[in-house]
């Protein structure tokens, strides 16, 4: 039998119609009776709801008293649409983007950009209008970056026609061309909602700034950025949101020393002489060192020392070398920075600790002392190459750290006598006013014996505690059930340790039946 549509959703058609392509009596919608509005609304696909809805904020009170956004009379009302209409704008979202909200539903959150900004499901303060055409946007850039790499692409990336398949799940289809299609419409409509864009290489330039500019953008990732060109485009992208961007990050470019001084000046404030608001820099996959010389970039050591805001620092896989690891390192300390995460890994930096002006202190006068990093609560030194002898060394650093809670130092050989090194660090840190809660020794050819004794150091850890990928064997199993059943661990990581049949069992029949543990990884 043949569909029969019904008569409430061929209104539902001809309004989108209205609504998509534009239609003289189309503020006739805001007469509807409330019941048959608020119906409308949750099935109007994406671009007609949009247009709806600025249909309703340019409207005054007087015509129909709909709109959500003027304060006035019936203001409860005006809020709880708003309300319904972000409801609407979550299902919208998650009927194009089910990944999104399938992995992150787990922790309670969703991640846009790339983990830019983690924005709370279960906070009624989530703007899902914005996070839609926000991912939408990144989409239609996405896409038009591909055209523009074409060798055979020879024109403007505003003009560029975005494709059926983004424009048919946004309500716009019929295969009639008209200018919001291109994705200069989608820029100028949709960049108020811009917070957080990835931009790839191919967009770096005079023309995009141009269609950016009404975007507060508060991120922004660069792709592969390896030219004098490109490295101008993203200077003009960086001067034209300095006011307003906060997380700023380079993946898979290779920038030379002298133009990374270009990049960092054009960050810096007008009205604040020398300073930026950037909390958070990540460069990831990226070359920005000079091998030869083993320096730094004067302005990226102006940027780290005054940054008053600045949060986050990530250098990974960025080939950084030891000598200049030691420079940033001294000028965090030597500012006092106020960094609460730190992440230096996935470089060959054997030896780089031993060079930190580190001027070791007694536990006891550490919280005297000025020169600390006071402010660090997360550091990852993860897969740098590490020996036991460098492990040696971060005792000497760690004192200066004294909100620490989170520790990984994960794919580096530094054996036993490395975590005996440690030992007596953890057993200060585990007890301090701000605790150590977290430790990861992911693959640190570590024994059985030495785990063994770091557990029996650690009675009152209460976070996480993970040795994967370590081969400790099936004897581990009576020194794990022992600290499970001392700490008040509530995340153990064991995975892949060749814990075997016969440690599992006995774990089984050791481990204590109350605990505080809740998550265990045991594959």
């Amino acid at each position: 039998m043949s569909y029969v549509p019904t008569l409430f959703s061929l209104c539902v058609k001809t309004i989108t119609a209205a609504l998509v392509h534009g239609n003289e009596h189309v503020e006739d919608i805001v007469e509807l009776p409330s019941e048959l509005f608020d119906g409308l609304a949750t099935n109007l696909p994406p671009l007609a709801l949009q247009n709806m809805h600025e249909l309703l904020e340019r409207l005054p009170d007087s015509c129909g008293g709909v709109g959500f956004t003027n304060v006035g009379v019936d203001h409860g009302r005006k809020r709880k649409r708003k309300e319904d209409f972000n409801m609407t704008w979550k299902m919208l979202y998650m009927n194009r983007w089910p990944e999104d909200i399938t992995i992150t539903q787990q922790i309670g959150c969703v991640a846009t950009q790339d983990g830019c900004e983690i924005a709370k499901l279960s906070n009624q303060s989530v703007d899902w209008q914005q996070l839609y055409w926000e991912k939408h946007l990144q989409n239609c850039l996405d896409e038009a970056a591909e055209t523009a790499l074409l060798p055979s692409f020879d024109g403007y990336i505003s003009d560029l026609t975005i494709s059926d398949n983004i424009m048919d799940v946004i309500g716009h289809s019929g295969g009639t061309f008209c200018t919001c299609m291109k994705l200069s419409f989608h820029c100028n409509k949709f960049g108020q909602y811009i917070r957080y864009l990835r931009l790839q290489n191919v967009l770096c330039v005079a023309e995009t700034c141009e269609l950016l500019r009404d975007c507060k953008l508060q991120g922004l990732v660069f792709r592969r950025i390896i030219s004098k060109n490109q490295v101008n485009g993203v200077c003009m992208h960086l001067n034209q949101h300095r006011q307003t961007l906060h997380s700023l990050e380079f993946m898979y470019s290779q920038i030379p020393p002298a133009m990374i001084d270009q990049i960092f000046g054009s960050i810096h404030r007008r009205d604040v002489s020398q300073t930026h608001g950037v909390r958070e820099l990540h460069v990831k996959s990226s070359r920005i060192f000079d091998s030869k010389l083993s320096t730094i970039p004067a302005g990226l050591l102006s940027f780290i020392s005054s940054g008053r805001d600045l949060r986050t620092l990530c250098f990974c896989d960025s080939k950084l070398l030891p000598k200049c690891a030691k420079m940033i390192f001294d000028v965090l300390l030597g500012s006092s920075s106020d960094v609460v995460t730190l992440e230096i890994s996935e470089n060959n930096l054997a030896g780089w600790l031993s060079m930190v002006d580190r001027k070791p202190l007694e536990f006891a006068l550490l919280v005297e002392s000025n020169v600390s990093l006071r402010s660090l609560r997360k550091l990852s030194l993860r897969g740098n190459n590490f020996q036991k002898e460098d492990a040696e060394d971060l005792h000497n650093i760690l004192v200066h750290m004294p909100v620490l809670s989170s520790l990984d130092i994960s794919d580096n050989a530094i054996m036993d006598d490395g975590i005996r090194s440690l030992i007596p660090y953890f057993v200060w840190a585990v007890e301090k006013s701000y605790p150590l809660s977290d430790i990861k020794l992911n693959n640190c050819n570590l024994s059985c014996t030495g785990v063994a004794e770091l557990l029996r150091s650690l009675p009152t850890l209460k976070g996480s505690f993970s040795v994967a990928e370590n081969n400790l064997g099936s004897s581990i199993a009576a020194p794990l059930a022992k600290f499970l059943a001392s700490s008040s661990v509530r995340k153990l990581n064991i995975e892949d340790v060749e814990l075997g049949t016969l440690g599992f069992q006995q774990l089984e029949d050791q481990i204590p039946k109350k605990m505080a543990l809740q998550s265990i990884n045991i594959r």
